[in-house]
């Protein structure tokens, strides 16, 4: 229960109206620690509950020393996407409603007008994106010496989109900073370490371990394709069954994203998308379109592969395979989540066998092949693909063999 992290009563209030009832296996981790004070590096996939693990240790601190005077924010929030950064606003209101504290969110593709607000009232949380955030220091609207704690949620993400720069002149700029912790859906790789040595401060390192338990909720397979065309029809033929209640469809390129949700309104599928390049007022409107049911199917670039936070999505499809494992672990992660069982499907041509090797070496499981009866693959490549592969046996399991045959040799 989440009374036993010493967290005042309007936080624990606040816990109750967010729905939560226990606390997961991550916040378990993180809450002792964070309350401490100590500087966190910690790993958990998305879905797990990790946005409360670091808010509520975070809105402590802002209650246990009350401020002094009006000011810049004391708790900066960093995070890759203008999506990640509306929802995790979205839950810092809900957690911290019957408290005191301000809460405010700054990305960019909107207009720079309406952050006045945040700029000029004070405000004690503020969650942002790395670039439109130092647009602000740099020409001193904002003041970073008076934060006190700052979290780098999906650090691996910000890294891998470029923002290291970005992030390491924050940081430089919040030097006065009490505590920092930061979150990573993945270690794999030596830039998440390596950047984690410098910002952090002898961190304790905490790792939610989802592999069984959290990827038993998944249900994961794959349909072997022969070409494009042959793969459309194998997504509207999934999208139609019963069993898929909302979807979220990934491709790699907007135009593919564009060419798919024009293709699905002539299979009688509505749906909306979402690409980078859109404006933010559009985003928002495909985002709640879904969540409010208004279609049941969104199609994405790789935008949405973090922080789209939509409990009840039954089905992640991936029509074009990400280019990487890491990335195909986010993707499946925007289902099955909030304790629910989810489905992931890829679409797989020929040319993407080499990403499932990678893919199934991550997972350290094969990922089965079906097949749909009417749409069965045709070309040679494709049924290859069907078969399990040969395992070269071991010296000591060949030996194993001998030995058993010879047993069979004598009692005959």
């Amino acid at each position: 229960m989440f009374e036993q992290f010493d967290l005042d009563n309007e936080l624990l209030g606040g816990v109750e109206n967010a729905g939560f009832k226990k606390p997961t296996s991550i916040q378990q981790l993180v809450l002792p620690e964070a309350m401490a004070g100590k500087d966190v590096l910690a790993s958990a996939p998305t879905g797990t509950g990790k946005t409360a693990a670091f808010i509520l240790p975070a809105a402590q601190h802002l209650l246990d020393y009350p401020r002094t005077k009006p000011g810049f924010p004391r708790v900066l929030i960093l995070s890759p996407t203008r999506e990640l950064a509306l929802q995790i606003h979205e839950q810092t209101e809900k957690l911290t409603s019957l408290t005191k504290i301000k809460s405010g969110v700054i990305t960019g593709g909107v207009n720079y007008g309406s952050h006045k607000d945040i700029l000029t009232a004070t405000t004690d949380m503020l969650i942002a994106t790395p670039g439109r955030l130092m647009e602000y220091i740099e020409n001193e609207q904002f003041d970073a010496r008076e934060i006190e704690i700052l979290i780098l949620d999906e650090a691996d993400r910000m890294l891998d989109m470029g923002f290291a720069e970005t992030i390491n002149r924050i940081v430089a700029e919040a030097r006065w900073r009490k505590q920092t912790m930061l979150f990573s859906a993945t270690l794999e790789g030596s830039s998440v370490i390596r950047f984690a040595k410098e910002v952090l401060t002898e961190p304790v390192y905490l790792e939610s371990d989802p592999s069984r338990k959290e990827k038993a909720k998944i249900h994961q397979w794959l349909h072997l394709a022969d070409n494009f065309e042959h793969k459309f029809q194998l997504l509207a033929n999934i999208l139609k069954q019963e069993e898929v209640k909302k979807a979220v469809v990934f491709a790699n390129k907007r135009e593919t994203v564009q060419y798919l949700s024009g293709k699905l309104y002539g299979e009688e599928l509505p749906c909306a998308w979402l690409e980078g390049k859109m404006p933010q007022d559009k985003r928002n409107s495909s985002v709640e379109r879904l969540k409010d049911e208004k279609v049941n199917i969104l199609v994405a670039t790789d935008v949405a592969a973090r922080g789209l936070d939509i409990d009840d999505i039954s089905h992640v499809i991936n029509f074009d395979m990400p280019r990487k494992a890491d990335i195909y672990l986010h993707r499946i992660g925007r289902t099955g989540r909030a304790g629910n069982k989810g489905t992931a499907i890829s679409l797989v041509e020929a040319h993407d066998m080499p990403v499932i090797g990678k893919i199934e070496r991550y997972l350290q499981e094969r990922l089965p092949r079906r097949i749909i009866e009417e749409l069965r693959p045709k070309n040679k490549e494709a049924k290859v693909g069907l078969k399990k592969p040969k395992v070269k046996k071991t010296t000591a399991q060949k030996k194993a063999k001998a030995k058993k045959q010879a047993k069979r040799n004598k009692k005959k």
